[in-house]
């Protein structure tokens, strides 16, 4: 049984989509605070991977745990309350064009069975969350706008506030760095970086960005001063972050960047930089 403290839990996963292995045999385990940088050729399994966590997709052998329970036969229907205390970011942003940006970032409060239960009786309380969470990602004018009035940066970021609205212990983020500019994609990580150390949530982060990654390992958010600071190499609050090299389904590496960098693996080698 997984301990309490685990928030997910891959014990030797499998997934096939037909002959094609999409996750071959993948173990690890997740505490909260913890981050993972999954990096990997296209193809090699790093969104299965989120979307097994999610339970959007089932492994046809070992076990998943989320939360301390295990998932892995679960129906759709148990799913529900597990993945209101998840957070996804999609590719792209995944925004729903037709919606409001104020629209969009409260759709998991309305539409999350136990999370609309709780706030069916605290009239102002959705708006409030809405616009807490926009104000995190500096874009509350938008509350009105319609994603096509945003650029790509500004879209990504409102994505992240529709993840994180409902302040939940894991995040899944599925190359949210992709397409944009450097000074953009720093942005991005920076407002990941600020959510897991506010809140001490359980990160996951796909990404073909190796700078991605050494933000992720290398920096937090300090709330003293409210920036994004070089994190101390003194072991005093260590971030917690361990980077996966996934090829064909398979992890091929795991550990901490020291290692990544100094991998000899060929494959490996090509997302170390």
């Amino acid at each position: 049984m997984a301990e309490d403290s685990t928030v997910v839990r891959f014990e030797d996963v499998s997934v096939s989509f037909g002959d094609t292995k999409a996750l071959d045999h993948v173990s690890f385990e997740m505490r909260a605070g913890d981050s993972r940088v999954i990096l990997g050729a296209s193809g090699s399994g790093k969104t299965t991977l989120l979307k097994t966590a999610l339970g959007l997709v089932k492994a046809d052998s070992g076990r998943l745990y989320v939360f301390g329970e295990d998932v892995t036969n679960l129906k759709e229907s148990g799913w529900f309350d597990i993945r209101a205390k998840m957070g996804v970011l999609f590719q792209e942003g995944g925004l729903f064009d037709s919606m409001t940006i104020a629209e969009n970032v409260a759709y998991p409060l309305l539409n999350q069975r136990v999370l609309s239960r709780s706030l069916q009786n605290q009239d102002g309380n959705v708006d409030y969350k809405v616009r807490e969470a926009l104000r995190f990602v500096e874009l509350e004018q938008t509350l009105d706008k319609y994603p096509s009035e945003l650029s790509g940066g500004m879209r990504r970021r409102v994505g992240i506030a529709r993840a994180i609205v409902t302040e939940p212990p894991l995040l899944l983020y599925d190359s949210p760095t992709a397409g944009l500019d450097p000074i953009t994609a720093n942005t991005i990580v920076n407002l990941i970086l600020k959510e897991r150390d506010l809140r001490n949530a359980a990160s996951i982060l796909v990404t073909h960005r190796p700078q991605d990654g050494h933000l992720m390992a290398n920096f937090r958010y300090n709330p003293s001063s409210g920036q994004i600071e070089a994190a101390p190499q003194n072991g005093e609050q260590p971030v917690k972050t361990e980077f996966f090299v996934m090829k064909e389904g398979r992890l091929v590496f795991a550990g901490p960047q020291r290692e990544l960098k100094a991998s000899q693996d060929s494959y490996v080698k090509k997302f170390a930089k």
